[in-house]
């Protein structure tokens, strides 16, 4: 195979056209062809080879080169059993968001039954519980915050958007009202029209 440079023909997959089609070299990262256009439809795109050919690793060889690096740690697990030996359960708080808990506090909860304090994040505490582990809500007691009361807005009729309403569009004049004009006087100060 010949080696590639910038300006250079290529066949990669086009992803406007869908197909494998002959491509113009516009970037390279070294070896490796980086961009393309489409030579049918103009199209520029990231390299792809031919479907199927890639250049990343398979997962095989993946998995041999992890076996082949240091070996990973055994995971242990420690059972709900274990995690609750040496607790004193029979003395264990019911649940209540008013309250405030620690890490390794047991809890009763009402509906998930014992639980585990495993994390305490500002108002928000991790419970383990046997079958699986909840984010509940802790020390939200104390005085109850004043909220502002709810006003619906009031029903009030309006026109068309497109048309004001009567009343609204011009104040309605009082005719014995004095605005300190005489229209008269208005007229013979405006200028004349060019006609």
């Amino acid at each position: 195979m010949a080696t590639q440079k910038v300006g250079g023909e290529v066949d990669s997959l086009c992803t406007r056209c869908k197909l494998s089609l002959a491509h113009t070299i516009l970037a390279m990262v070294g070896p490796k062809i980086a961009r393309v256009r489409c030579n049918t439809c103009g199209g520029e795109h990231a390299f792809r080879g031919k479907a199927g050919v890639t250049d990343r690793p398979t997962k095989a060889a993946t998995a041999k080169a992890a076996r082949a690096g240091t070996p990973r740690a055994e995971k242990v697990v420690i059972s709900f059993d274990d995690q609750l030996a040496g607790k004193d359960i029979a003395s264990a708080p019911k649940y209540s968001p008013k309250d405030t808990y620690r890490v390794d506090q047991v809890i009763h909860h009402p509906t998930f039954g014992v639980g585990l304090v495993t994390a305490v994040r500002g108002d928000k505490v991790d419970l383990t519980f046997r079958s699986d582990t909840k984010t509940l809500v802790h020390g939200r007691g104390g005085e109850p915050v004043d909220r502002p009361a709810f006003n619906p807005p009031s029903n009030k009729r309006s026109g068309p958007a497109d048309k004001p309403m009567a009343a609204m569009a011009e104040p309605a004049l009082d005719p014995d009202m004095d605005l300190g004009m005489d229209l008269d006087a208005v007229s013979e100060s405006s200028p004349p029209s060019g006609d």
